[in-house]
This record gives C-alpha cells, structure tokens and sequence, in this order.
C-alpha cells in the first residue's frame, strides 16, 4: 500500500495501534474464556453453549440500546472506558482461581460483560472515525483497521492455543486483560479534539434512540438498501453459520484441526480483500462493488457443498470456499461501513451503527434457530444450499436500488 497522509497523523496511528491491540485481545477472549472454562472447570458442552448464548444476547442488547448514549457522549472517553472495563472484569477470573474460588458463573458473568463492553467500544469507534480522520480519508481508514481485524482474525485463535498452551489459563487471561490495558493507553494519547456535541440535542432515552437510529438510516435510500442487506445477511448468515462446523465435520470428515486451518485460510482471504477494497470500488464503484462482492462471496461458499469426503480433497475445497468468501465478504463491509459514515450526519452515526448491529445479530439469531431446524428436517446440504441462495437476496436487491448508481464515496457528509 502506498504512503499515505494517514500514516503521517500519529493520532490515527494510535487509534490504529489501540484497535490492533484490542482486536487481538477480543480474539484472545473469544477463543480463551471457552479454553478456560474447559481446561480449568471441565464444563460440559451445554455449558459451553449456555456461555457462547449468553455472550450473543448480551452483545444485541447492548447494540439495542447504546447508539443513543454514543450519540449523546465524547467517543473517545467510551474507547478508554471499554477497554479499563474489560481488563478489569478478565483480571478478576486469574484472581480467583488463584485462590480456588473459579467457577462456572464468574465465566458466565465475565463472557455477558466483555461481549457488551466490546460491542460498546465498536460502536463508539465507528462513530469515532470519521471525526478523528475526516470523511475524505475515512474509506482508506477502514481498509487499515480491517486489514488489522483480518490478521487479529488468523492469529488471535492460534495466540489464545499457545498462551493457553504454555502459560496455563490463569496467566493467559491475565495476559489478555493486559492487551486493553495497551489499548487504553493508546487511545489516551490522542490529541485531535472531537467534533463538538449538538447541545441543542437532548438525550430522549434508548427506545428513542433506536426509532432515530432506524428512522435515519430509513429515509436515506442508499443506506436504507445497505440496512435491508444487512439484515438478510445476518438471517441467512446465521443459519449458514449453524450448520457449517457440523458439515465440515460430518459431511466432509474432517477432524477439527483440518476445520481451524480451513478457518485461518479465510483470515488470509479478508486480509486480501481488505487491501482490494479501495481498488474494487474504484474499478466497478463504490455501490455495484458492494453489489458484486456480496453475491461473488456467497457463491464462494458454495465450494465446500462440492467437496469429496476425504482429508486432502476435503481440506482443499474448504480452504479455496473460506478464502474466497471471507476475501469477497471483507470488501462489501469496508465499502457499506464507509458509504453510511460519508453520507450520514456525524451526531447520527452512533445511532445508526446500532441500528445496523441489531438488524445482522437479530437476525443472526433466527437464522441460526430456523436453520437448525431445517437441517435437522431435510439434511445439512440441503439447508446449506438454500441459506447460501438466501445470501443472494441482499445483492440482488441491491442491484435493483439506488446504490448501483454509487460509483464514487461522497466526499461531504
């Protein structure tokens, strides 16, 4: 990537530094709290499921109701908070099983805490950008910050494995806390002021901020179609996610590590479509690259449904399906995120990227139990096949919107 004007501002450096930071720490926790509560406390699998659930609707009621207190609040102070808050809540659980007072429920308490501190910390951050770097840059901002999540993405889960592995659970998760710790002192050395707050805007509670959140990104037509595609691809999204592993595993008869390497291949396809984005949506436009991608990237899943049932074929296809899909799925985020915080008023998008949060996880969430069901009914290819046609459904109306009409990022809010 080419010198750029970014990389002279060293406050979009620090936050860039905190964000790699807290991203691998975010990694670190996803994979860690899982790895403790087997390793330390021998939780059965219902266990583990209850505390993956709890993480989930945690982190949805926290995107429900926070986009009207960001959009009320300096963005920076709820960065520093957030990441003081998490390694607060982390430090606690190495505390306590040094003293042989770990449990199951302090787990389930640290894992609801982290999701909704870190979905918090997002939400500030996304409404952050844009005041730190200004509308013009904020494109090339989120290409670097997603090429920092793409790698987090690869080598968090292996660094969790190996401090885990060598550390023991107690040390890593303290570790951990430390990672936002880093963070926090980063973000506390910006110095561009924020934009000032609209004082003539009054805090009016949650539930109305979520009715101006969804009211907002209604009205304009280019990110009215970007809220519609959204939430189709967290529905179908969710359903595909609650029958891939079991797939891979039993329809194909991979063992677990096949399936992590499968995985970290896809992080390396985000890593390259993070850097292709800027070029992507220049070569096709901003909105039919969003369009071209998001359709690509489902048919790029559909690989692995093509794979033969052995190791070398099977470990093959899954890893060309996870690369292409996570490549062409990484460059539609970039390019969506980018267009919403170049159109939409600065004081609106903590609101905004709330709204967009609780369409995807909501939806998610559904996808996930209708698709369940429907595997258990027709077979898990068939169930594959038809949420990865449903996947389709976001371009497609895309296509038929105003965004095709996006060639270029607006350069004024």
């Amino acid at each position: 990537m080419p010198k750029s004007p970014l990389l002279r501002d060293r406050d979009f450096v620090r936050l860039w530094g905190a964000q790699t930071v807290s991203d691998f720490g975010a990694r670190i926790t996803r994979e860690g709290l899982p790895m403790m509560a087997v390793v330390g406390l021998a939780a059965a699998p219902t266990q583990l499921g209850l505390l993956a659930a709890l993480s989930s609707g945690a982190a949805l009621m926290v995107g429900l109701t926070a986009g009207d207190f960001v959009d009320h609040t300096a963005r920076r102070p709820i960065l520093i908070a957030m990441d003081l808050v998490r390694a607060a809540i982390l430090i606690v659980l190495p505390l306590a099983a040094w003293m042989g007072l770990l449990s199951m429920l302090q787990v389930y308490a640290a894992a609801m805490l982290v999701a909704a501190a870190s979905v918090l910390f997002d939400i500030a951050d996304h409404a952050y950008l844009p005041g730190l770097v200004g509308v013009a840059r904020v494109t090339e901002a989120n290409v670097r910050l997603s090429v920092t999540e793409s790698v987090a993405e690869m080598g968090g889960p292996a660094l969790a494995g190996v401090l885990f592995q060598w550390l023991t659970a107690p040390i890593a998760v303290a570790v951990n806390a430390a990672t936002y710790l880093v963070s926090a002192l980063l973000l506390a050395r910006i110095r561009t002021p924020e934009p000032a707050l609209e004082k003539r805007l009054r805090r009016r509670g949650w539930i109305d901020g979520v009715v101006t959140g969804a009211r907002t990104s209604w009205e304009e037509p280019r990110v009215r179609i970007l809220l519609v595609m959204t939430a189709t691809g967290g529905l179908f999204g969710g359903f595909f996610s609650a029958l891939y592993i079991a797939f891979v595993l039993r329809g194909l008869g991979l063992n677990p590590a096949l399936l992590g390497l499968g995985i970290a291949t896809g992080g390396v396809g985000a890593l390259v479509g993070s850097l292709l984005a800027q070029p992507i949506g220049r070569w096709l436009g901003v909105g039919p690259a969003i369009c071209a991608a998001g359709a690509l990237s489902a048919l790029g899943t559909m690989i692995v449904l093509l794979a033969p049932a052995n190791p070398v074929g099977g470990t093959a296809c899954l890893m060309v399906s996870q690369f292409l899909g996570d490549a062409l799925g990484v460059v539609p985020l970039i390019l969506a995120t980018s267009l919403r915080q170049s159109v939409l008023p600065h004081s609106l998008l903590g609101r905004v990227g709330a709204t967009f949060r609780v369409a995807g996880g909501g939806t998610a969430v559904v996808g996930a139990l209708v698709g369940g069901a429907l595997g258990e009914a027709f077979g898990l290819r068939t169930a594959l096949l038809t949420a990865i046609a449903g996947l389709m459904i976001g371009p497609a109306l895309g296509a038929l919107s105003p965004l095709r009409a996006v060639k270029e990022m607006p350069a004024v809010g």
